[in-house]
């Protein structure tokens, strides 16, 4: 097998017994950086589909009379709330690094498929709401919900929850559309300006719920039946009820749909919104929907004082698509209109330009975006980098040949960091029989890491334990997210990161692209002294810093330098 110089020097980090098992447990200084500070500028966070990622119980695979008929990747293939906390007990994440977990919508979808016009989907995906007060039966229970979040809280993980204000799901013969005063199902958008970016449905069959109505409006008909059915009904309107009297807001559409996704903070303690289709929404709208979470969150702390993990506030990051890190704050809707959403209720939006910025060289990308979130346009604020998720067509690599390169532009890239899940095991993303998003959207490929597939250079736990060496390593050190960049060397490379705020202080050093056939010294450039003990986290070692520079004995393309 021939060797790239980053699969070679994880394998020697390794040893062949590591790489035979590639057990998340075997990876080093998980329960030492599990205690680190946290903060949501340096989050690593692993975006999954609840669908795609692990099956617990094949007994819930097919609910509501759905058929295993759908076009390629377009079906429910049986992945559940109860897969992904067995992954959090077993260590997946902690060993990896995650400190905070992202799921797609959880709620009820719309029971029968349709076609978009890439062939019959159902909405495995959590996007297509038919209620969103209810766990999709194909996904597990409530109380498998609330198990995935205090699992997560017990080992220090946070939760975000996908929530969706801009529409329901498609209509079909089994699931009816709800009234007009609810939702528009014309016309289609164009994406020109304001106007024809939110008052319009994303696409046909779409229908857009009226988030600019104030005017009351009953419960849908449909919903209103289906809890009755389901013995409910009673103490959803007094639920409401209360809701309304306490916060004297109206009865329209938007209001509703702010108090049924803030109930699963005020239920389950989940820490965080990541919003869907944030542009396609009045920006003003968000900024209620923070208003109504903040209140749920710090009702459910108050009730759970035992559970909680920190006083921190509730976060809210956005997905508005295209959004990229040097639009700083304002985002072109066009027409001459724009849109601030970091002044509407968010703390960082979804960073679209990292996949472009990755094609640049480590210092370009990583100094401009130090720069724009250190002094610049985003002081303040924070983006999600990512370079691949469930809808972007056009990820970084989706043959999955820099595995590791693409880690270490994601991972090491100041702001914080989403993993789309199978990143760290080179899950492709051109699955040949599937169309358009479907590509995307697979099946976690939990054999080829069991099995320790063969690629074209590099072994798929080569790949995981490279993640997880770099994604410890931002647990550990909160700069290498959240603190302010500086080269120290072009060649071969080394930079600094440094953390201040208040009594908390950071820093560290990593030098990349390092010689694999010598160990290197590395000039600390004064970032830490003589003397000072210091550990590389890629392999583990520790070395004293003498005459201003450190040499661990090792042969890695990588290393990650700070003090434990």
């Amino acid at each position: 097998m021939k060797l790239t110089p980053l699969a070679l020097t994880v394998a020697l980090a390794l040893g062949s017994s590591a790489l035979a098992t590639a057990a998340p447990q075997a990876v080093p200084a998980a329960a030492r950086a599990a205690a680190r500070p946290f903060s949501w500028d340096n989050a690593t966070v692993y975006f999954l589909l609840t669908d795609r990622f692990n099956n617990a119980n094949r007994a819930n695979d097919l609910a509501y009379g759905r058929k295993a008929d759908a076009a390629p990747l377009r079906g429910f293939m049986g992945g559940d709330l109860a897969g992904i906390t067995a992954k959090i007990r077993a260590g997946y994440f902690t060993s990896l690094g995650v400190n905070a977990i992202w799921l797609t919508p959880p709620v009820e979808q719309i029971h029968a498929g349709t076609d978009e016009g890439t062939g019959k989907s159902y909405g495995f995906h959590g996007y297509w709401a038919a209620d969103f007060t209810a766990i999709d039966a194909n996904l597990g229970t409530e109380q498998d919900f609330r198990e995935l979040v205090e699992a997560a809280h017990q080992r220090g993980i946070r939760v975000l929850l996908d929530v969706v204000m801009n529409h329901t799901g498609p209509v079909t013969e089994a699931d009816p559309v709800w009234p007009d005063e609810w939702v528009r199902t014309a016309p289609t958008c164009t994406y020109k300006d304001a106007a024809s970016t939110i008052s319009c449905t994303l696409v046909k069959n779409l229908p857009d719920v009226r988030t600019d109505s104030d005017t009351p409006v009953a419960l849908p008909p449909a919903l209103v039946a289906k809890w009755q059915r389901e013995g409910r009904l009673e103490r959803e309107q007094r639920e409401l009820d209360e809701f309304f009297a306490r916060t004297g807001y109206p009865r329209a559409p938007r209001y509703y749909l702010m108090k049924w996704h803030s109930d699963w903070v005020r239920k389950y303690g989940v820490d965080g919104f990541r919003a869907d289709t944030v542009k396609h929404v009045e920006a003003p709208v968000w900024k209620e929907l923070r208003t109504v979470a903040d209140a749920a969150f710090e009702d459910w702390k108050r009730a759970n004082p035992t559970k909680k993990l920190s006083d921190e506030r509730f976060y809210m990051t956005a997905e508005v698509y295209n959004y990229r890190l040097a639009d700083g704050q304002l985002h072109d809707l066009g027409g001459g209109h724009s849109a601030n959403y970091y002044q509407n209720g968010f703390d960082s939006l979804i960073n679209f330009g990292t996949v472009a910025d990755a094609e640049q060289d480590y210092e370009s990308m990583f100094s401009r975006y130090s720069a724009m979130l250190h002094g610049g346009a985003l002081q303040g604020y924070s983006v999600l980098n990512y370079l691949a998720s469930h809808d972007f067509d056009r990820p970084y690599d989706a043959a999955r040949q820099r595995p590791f390169v693409t880690a270490n532009k994601l991972l090491l890239a100041p702001g914080a960091a989403q993993i789309y899940y199978g990143d760290e095991t080179a899950r492709r993303l051109d699955v040949a029989e599937a169309v358009g998003d479907a590509k995307l959207r697979s099946f976690m490929n939990w054999d080829e890491l069991k099995q320790n597939a063969q690629r074209d250079g590099y072994r798929v736990a080569q790949v995981r334990a490279h993640w997880a060496k770099l994604g410890l390593f931002r647990q550990a050190h909160i700069a290498v997210g959240a603190g302010v960049h500086q080269q120290l060397q072009a060649q071969p490379y080394v930079f600094k990161r440094t953390y201040s705020k208040g009594a908390l202080q950071d820093k560290v050093v990593v030098a990349l692209d390092l010689p694999t056939d010598r160990s290197t010294s590395i000039a600390l450039h004064g970032v830490f002294a003589d003397g000072a003990k210091v550990r590389d986290y890629y392999s583990g070692k520790t070395a004293v810093v003498r005459h201003g520079q450190v040499n661990f004995g090792t042969r890695n393309a990588v290393l990650l330098i700070g003090q434990d």
